[in-house]
């Protein structure tokens, strides 16, 4: 059975930095796209960070970039998104995502889904 698990969530002023981690199970993750997405309060959900199965491509919604950085260790199964600079705005559950389609480059329309882990950030 496939799981998704993210930590490293909590609450964190304007301006800070956090790092959210997502430990795979399951699947063969070190050969397939993995990503994250969020959904605030009221709101739908959005992409965050993808990077591919390698690790040599990523890419980023417009509102992350330059902010967040996605990497990944496929020894561990674990991929992280490093978050810097946070704004109230990216207070939302974050989700780790993968597709179950294996050598791509981004998670597209992901198949898996973690719990979510909530990143709050206060002004």
């Amino acid at each position: 059975q496939v799981q998704l698990v993210e930590s490293g969530g909590g609450l964190v002023q304007a301006g800070g930095s956090v790092r959210l981690s997502c430990q795979a199970s399951g699947g063969t993750f070190s050969s397939t796209a993995m990503g994250w997405f969020r959904q605030a309060p009221g709101k739908e959900r959005e992409f965050v960070a993808t990077i591919s199965w390698r690790g040599d491509s990523t890419g980023y919604a417009d509102s992350v970039k330059g902010r967040f950085t996605i990497s990944r260790e496929n020894a561990k199964n674990t991929v992280y998104l490093q978050m810097n600079s946070l704004k109230p705005e990216d207070t939302a559950v974050y989700y780790c995502v993968a597709p179950a389609r294996l050598y791509t480059l981004s998670v597209g329309s992901p198949d898996y889904w973690g719990q979510g882990t909530q990143v709050t950030i206060s002004s």
